[in-house]
């Protein structure tokens, strides 16, 4: 049940904190209703638009190509973190939209191992830059494959994760392990093109 999660989630939560869950249409919009009953404020609703979207095989319907990500803060009053400067400078200095073109999940990204849910780099490092610091936790209470994880390290952010599937928290070592070594980390921030626009402004 999404409202027993979430109310753990928003116990731990800073009075700043902000909490990024992604969905489809088949649960984004529960999740909202469960949101604003708990007590968050829904501050944006961002659209991912997948440059490269998996074809629809069967042909009978309009391809998949958007997932859906609730941007919520814990208290209605108390003021939320939201980096505007770098947003709009990776923007090429426009004001970010709530529609992010970013592609889906690439080759190298899976050097370890396959989740039928895993994430990219691109979109995880953007979520983490937009709304942390450095030295922030970074906690994901579904970290299947830890792209969070290596997302929150290679921006030198904390990160806290839980996993309930060996097999996955087998992968998300793995995965740490791998970007344990400086220029597999360094390779990595130069493929994603936030990560890349930062390292070029710092």
């Amino acid at each position: 049940m999404e409202d027993e999660w979430l109310s753990l989630c928003r116990e731990k939560l800073k009075d700043n904190g902000t909490i990024w869950i992604s969905g489809t249409y088949h649960n984004i919009f529960s999740v909202a209703n469960c949101l604003t009953q708990l007590g968050y404020k829904i501050l944006n609703v961002i659209t991912w638009a997948k440059t490269n979207p998996p074809p629809n095989i069967s042909c009978r319907y309009f391809t998949y190509s958007t997932e859906f990500i609730i941007w919520a803060r814990k208290l209605a009053k108390v003021p939320h973190y939201y980096n505007y400067e770098l947003m709009k400078a990776i923007n090429g200095d426009k004001q970010m939209t709530d529609v992010w073109r970013l592609p889906a999940i690439a080759p190298w990204e899976k050097t370890c191992g396959k989740h039928p849910t895993q994430k990219p780099l691109s979109l995880m490092s953007r979520i983490i830059l937009a709304s942390t610091k450095k030295g922030d936790k970074v906690p994901d209470p579904f970290c299947g494959s830890g792209t969070t994880g290596i997302a929150a390290n290679l921006l030198e952010r904390n990160f806290i994760g839980i996993e309930r599937e060996q097999e996955y928290v087998d992968m998300c070592k793995m995965r740490r392990f791998e970007i344990e070594n400086p220029l597999t980390a360094e390779n990595y921030r130069m493929r994603i093109k936030d990560i890349a626009i930062v390292c070029n402004l710092t």
